[in-house]
């Protein structure tokens, strides 16, 4: 009897395994059925090395961030923050409280104002830390037609706690000082379509420290960037090169130095129009004409821009060469991932002394809200290394979070 049971338990399980694999497999995305190709089987290999990020970017980031977005969606709470913030029903007007942490540095805390008009457009952002750590910017842009805007913008800028490391390729972590001093920065700007010419004053009062001499100088400056690349949501392919020139004089008479440079980009998109992989390459001169360049005038990297994973200023001579690679995602609605890692240094007059055991890396891995970078949150973690000749040994760890800004 047993036997028998168990036999007819088998012949049913054949039956139900056979009638299983004759009912065709359900066509749920309507592509029909798609052999495995040896681009797929390609993938792997670059699939498997980007796990950590995908992890990262999909558990860390993505889901505990859309969760908070979700709830945030439900409660109203971007409509109680704009009501908040704002002083009237069209919300062209308001005054956001701010704040950044930027590791090796003070952080700050501050508020931005903005007012929009019709053509007028008022930024304005104020921050401290303390007495030795206050900044103020305005700037005042007014729309001429769809692609000429005019602009007056003016910066002060006070703090103790900016980094020299010395000039030259070959500069260490260890040799860090620090000094203070007093900035201002103002100009006016037109711009024409992806042109831009400037005329303004800079100025630099040191207040100690091993690195600067007192000086202020006129400048006129001229950009111009074109970009191929379509505006989001269309994709992000195309080819992209900037261009820059500025001139300085001393208006004490006793110096005048020029400094320009450009940058030559490609992007695909890749997996849709917001999954953009790019490859920029970046050259940067400064030239005395008279008298002696200013140290704040040479060419640095850190901070906001190029080899991210240094704080401002660390590296610091006449030239520059840059490679940056990135890759940018979407992780929500109004957030970009982005992984940027790039090799270069600094290097005398004309990339004198250009040598590939003197090149460094640096790599930064962050978030960052998209729309208009006048200001925008961010978080990034980034590393830099020595130079080659030094083993790339890893010297520089930098932490960013809280709010940037480029009015």
């Amino acid at each position: 009897m047993r036997r028998a049971l168990a036999l007819l338990v088998a012949v049913l399980a054949l039956l139900l395994a056979g009638s299983a694999d004759a009912r065709p497999l359900p066509d749920y995305d309507g592509r029909g059925p798609r052999p495995t190709t040896a681009s797929d089987v390609a993938l792997w290999g670059p699939r498997a090395l980007a796990a950590p990020l995908y992890v990262v970017s999909e558990y860390v980031l993505r889901r505990p961030l859309g969760a908070l977005v979700m709830t945030a969606e439900k409660n109203h709470w971007p409509e109680k923050a704009l009501d908040l913030f704002t002083f009237d029903r069209e919300h062209r007007a308001g005054l956001v409280p701010t704040g950044l942490v930027d590791f090796g540095l003070r952080p700050s805390v501050g508020v931005y104002f903005f007012l929009d008009g019709k053509k007028n457009a008022v930024r304005a952002h104020a921050a401290t830390w303390g007495k030795d750590w206050l900044k103020l910017t305005l700037t005042d842009r007014y729309a001429i037609d769809a692609r000429t805007t005019f602009a007056l913008r003016a910066e002060w800028l006070r703090r103790s706690d900016f980094v020299f490391h010395g000039v030259g390729p070959r500069t260490l972590h260890e040799d860090r000082t620090r000094f203070s001093a007093d900035k201002l920065d103002a100009r006016a700007t037109l711009q024409i379509g992806g042109f831009s010419a400037a005329i303004g004053e800079r100025a630099f009062r040191g207040r100690g420290g091993p690195c600067c001499d007192d000086y202020a100088v006129t400048f006129q400056r001229a950009e111009l960037a074109l970009d191929s690349r379509k505006p989001r949501p269309a994709s992000g392919t195309g080819v992209r090169v900037e261009l820059e020139a500025e001139h300085g004089v001393d208006v004490a008479g006793r110096r005048s130095f020029v400094r320009y440079g450009g940058s030559l980009g490609g992007a695909v998109a890749i997996d849709g129009a917001h999954r953009v992989l790019s490859l920029t390459v970046t050259a940067l001169f400064a030239d005395p004409l008279s008298g002696e360049l200013p140290i704040p005038e040479h060419i640095s990297l850190g901070g906001l821009q190029l080899m991210r994973g240094y704080l401002p200023g660390r590296l610091v001579d006449r030239s520059a060469l840059v490679m940056t690679a990135q890759y940018t995602w979407p992780i929500w609605t109004f957030l970009d991932g982005t992984l940027q890692i790039a090799g270069g240094n600094v290097f005398g007059a004309h990339l004198d002394g250009l040598a590939a055991r003197l090149l460094r890396m640096s790599a930064a891995l962050g978030v960052r809200t998209i729309g208009s970078p006048d200001h925008r949150f961010e978080m990034l973690v980034g590393l830099g290394t020595e130079t080659l000749e030094e083993n790339l040994r890893v010297s520089s760890a930098r932490v960013v979070f809280g709010g940037t800004h480029g009015l």
